[in-house]
């Protein structure tokens, strides 16, 4: 172990990394699917390989990863291999997440779904990698109920029935800020439900009719900038009794009705309310009922031009039902801002039906993913995960409209990934999300395989040799990826680095002549890298001419031999 002197996680085999060969992907056009100019990308393959790939193309461009990793629970699940050695699995965990992190926008975050078996162990990984003042939250997702058959007996441990996930930000000063997460249930059915529990409904008052609104003059904010006071002449306020008595209706059928006039009167902390009950009191209050009109410098309605409503001697303030409300399929729902606990053992009780496809024990819900990527990132952002499963990540971001990049190393990425995949793109996908985004189909993706390593030792003798199954073209793309180049054919080049500086590589014999003639090429200030097979010694080159042998100069760059087995 190597003694840094800082606070860190420490395990067997931490310190031996390796630099992974950055492979080179190929399409296979026969499985990509669906609309040929989409940007979504699938990816069959070891992950830690596929990450090391997408460096070049996507690295600070990913706005939001969530990944599901296999949690070491030391069960051998039908899939994935769950009970690799702790420290091999802090290894591999380390290695992917690494690569993660630079491929996340300076704005971005990363999202880790874990069981309490690593949770600890992952979280100050985490810390190391990430930093620790780049960590943001971790959320506790209960995601099955223990009473009943399902709870089985007793045990000297507490059955487990919560999940945790750990998200961190790439940088927290410029993280974006996630937008609010949500519980929604129908009104009807919650006043039902507080009337059985005990609990006390408020908002059982309407203001059917607002009354005449008569100006009597103005305050200021606390800025200085005007609140107009106006008095509410012929309002009208009804007990939701009455207007199910009136309407002869039911009670969810009068909420629904009435929704956007239920109130309930408060008394907030408010620097606006004395201010205002100061002035009416100094005009003379002539009415049960004020209002004001001016534009709030925070909050929900900033910048806006905002009512609202004042009741009584004490001027109590109307919260209003539609404030923390919802119209969905002409029904009103109660939404409660979530916090760091999610109960998501509703939506795991279908889970099975989802996407078409069965993962036992692997599979996560469409609702529960589709929060993260609608928290953290918007339409057009690309979304990532590199433990990709069953499809559900790729399959959420297709219908929300992210583009993604899904990575899956196991056979299920045919059998699983594309098959629920293509269901999504055919409008044939009728679970999960789909009828919350109105998904009806369309879109698509590349499918991707990962080249084989470029270089692989001989059969007979102690050496490495270019693979046989390498095209010229992919020899030149590769070796432009593991150099830092971007390839792209032109000329006798056939890639930069920049405007000044080219690649150049050949399986022909390079000596004085052939360096001469790449030369010519060259415009003043450019510079030329060479790689090539045979390369005459002892010559003597230009400074601006370097030139490496294919394989030697490639086995310095990197692991030839990093793939999972």
């Amino acid at each position: 172990m190597q003694k840094t002197g800082r606070l860190e996680l420490t395990w067997v085999g931490k310190y031996e990394d390796k630099a992974i060969e950055p492979r080179i992907l190929l399409e296979d056009v026969s499985k990509s699917y669906g609309d040929p100019s989409s940007e979504n990308m699938l990816i069959h393959g070891d992950n830690l390989i596929a990450l090391q790939a997408l460096q070049q193309d996507f690295a600070g461009r990913v706005k939001c990863i969530y990944i599901d990793p296999p949690y070491n629970t030391g069960n051998a699940f039908d899939y994935y291999d769950d009970g690799v050695e702790h420290s091999i699995w802090l290894n591999l965990m380390r290695q992917r997440l690494v690569l993660l992190r630079e491929l996340l926008s300076e704005e971005g975050s990363i999202w880790i779904q874990i069981d309490d078996e690593e949770q600890a162990y992952l979280k100050v990984l985490c810390d190391e990698i990430f930093g620790r003042v780049n960590f943001v939250n971790m959320i506790s997702v209960n995601m099955k109920n223990i009473a009943g058959a399902s709870g089985g007996g007793e045990d000297k441990r507490i059955k487990k029935n919560c999940e945790y996930i750990l998200i961190y930000a790439k940088d927290y000063y410029r993280l974006d800020m996630f937008k609010g997460a949500y519980d929604y249930e129908e009104i009807g059915a919650l006043v039902e439900r507080y009337r059985e529990e005990g609990i006390s409904w408020k908002y059982s008052s309407a203001l059917v009719n607002p009354g005449e609104k008569i100006y009597v003059g103005s305050t200021v904010d606390g800025t200085g900038d005007e609140i107009k006071i106006f008095k509410r002449v012929g309002f009208e306020i009804k007990s939701v009794n009455q207007l199910m008595q009136e309407d002869g209706m039911s009670e969810r059928d009068a909420y629904n009705k009435y929704a956007k006039y239920f109130f309930v009167s408060q008394m907030p902390q408010s620097s606006i309310r004395p201010r205002v009950m100061e002035k009416v009191n100094e005009i003379g209050r002539d009415s049960e009922l004020y209002s004001i009109e001016y534009v709030p410098k925070t909050g929900r309605n900033k910048g806006k031009l905002y009512e609202q409503f004042y009741k009584g001697k004490n001027f109590r303030l109307f919260a209003w039902l539609r404030d923390v409300s919802e119209e969905i399929d002409g029904s009103l729902y109660k939404k409660t801002l979530q916090g760091t606990y999610w109960n998501y053992v509703s939506g795991t009780k279908n889970l099975t039906k989802e996407g078409n496809v069965e993962f036992p024990n692997g599979k996560k819900p469409e609702s529960l993913v589709s929060r993260v990527f609608d928290m953290a990132s918007d339409e057009g952002d690309i979304v990532l995960d590199s433990f990709l499963g069953s499809g559900t990540s790729a399959a959420v971001a297709h219908k929300m409209n992210r583009t993604w990049i899904g990575i899956e190393m196991g056979d299920h990425a045919y059998s699983h990934c594309k098959a629920r995949l293509d269901r999504v793109i055919d409008g044939e996908d009728s679970g999960g999300i789909t009828k919350d985004y109105n998904w009806q189909g369309g879109g698509g993706y590349h499918f991707y395989e990962l080249a084989p390593s470029l270089l692989v030792k001989n059969d007979k003798l102690p050496i490495y040799q270019i693979n046989p199954s390498y095209t010229f073209e992919m020899l030149c793309e590769a070796i432009c990826k593991i150099e830092g180049f971007r390839y792209k054919p032109q000329d006798v080049f056939h890639g930069h680095s920049s405007e000044k500086r080219f690649i150049h590589i050949t399986t022909e014999f390079i000596n004085a002549g052939y360096i001469k003639s790449l030369s010519a090429r060259l415009a003043e200030g450019q510079s030329l890298l060479i790689y090539g097979t045979k390369v005459q010694s002892d010559m003597v080159l230009p400074d601006n001419i370097e030139v490496k042998k294919i394989p030697k100069d490639l086995l310095e760059k990197c692991d030839f031999e990093s793939e999972v087995q």
